[in-house]
């Protein structure tokens, strides 16, 4: 994976904009299996008023409800869980680059835009005292990869109804916040990798929902 950003640095001389590079890189690669989990959840969105009516007819009978549920999964070919595959796929790279950046010296110290260190949180703003939760320094990527997901999580989840709409809405705004806890601290240049790709996932998503 190095030697894939060393081969684009050469071609933009910044390391910024190589990890924007490879970002796209493996999106496009993904593109095939990104397209088809996001034309499933669409299509799940469109399943959601039958499910609803088969929540209603079957509420006294969950076993039942769930080979209901499967059935119309299987008849219009769509796989609740396909939404997984492109992320399992993305997490070996996500963990190569992570090594790259706080093994490698040649990016230690590497700029981009506001960013003094790619391999280090971005501190775009940093304080002489401490801000409770967050310290002395406020790292504003990982607030936007944050904003992206919360973004892409309200028009991507399919509508439903009920107590199932609590639970959604709950996970649509906690996973976002989880995510941008475990990057807050993560390399910028990591980031700025998810970043990208996150952006990428969310055009794609609102072109997906524009198709009827």
């Amino acid at each position: 994976l190095l030697k894939l950003l060393e081969i684009f640095y050469n071609l933009v001389h910044n390391w910024g904009l190589a990890i924007i590079i490879l970002s796209v890189a493996v999106y496009l690669l993904l593109f095939p299996l990104s397209m088809k989990q996001m034309r499933s959840m669409k299509e799940m969105q469109l399943l959601q008023p039958k499910i609803e009516a088969l929540r209603k007819e079957y509420k006294d009978n969950p076993k039942k409800l769930n080979t209901e549920i499967m059935e119309l999964y299987r008849e219009h070919k769509v796989n609740p869980l396909g939404g997984c595959l492109p992320l399992l796929l993305q997490m070996p790279i996500f963990f190569a680059l992570y090594q790259a950046l706080i093994r490698s010296v040649a990016l230690r110290g590497a700029h981009f835009l506001w960013i003094k260190d790619l391999s280090a949180p971005d501190q775009a703003f940093v304080f002489k005292n401490s801000i409770p939760l967050l310290g002395n320094q406020i790292n504003i990527l990982p607030i936007f990869m944050a904003i992206g997901m919360l973004i892409q999580q309200k028009i991507s989840s399919p509508q439903v109804t009920g107590e199932a709409a609590q639970q959604q809405k709950m996970m649509s705004i906690i996973m976002p916040i989880m995510f941008g806890v475990i990057f807050y601290q993560m390399p910028s240049g990591l980031v700025l990798y998810w970043f990208v790709n996150s952006l990428l996932m969310l055009a794609y998503q609102f072109r997906v929902n524009r198709q009827k």
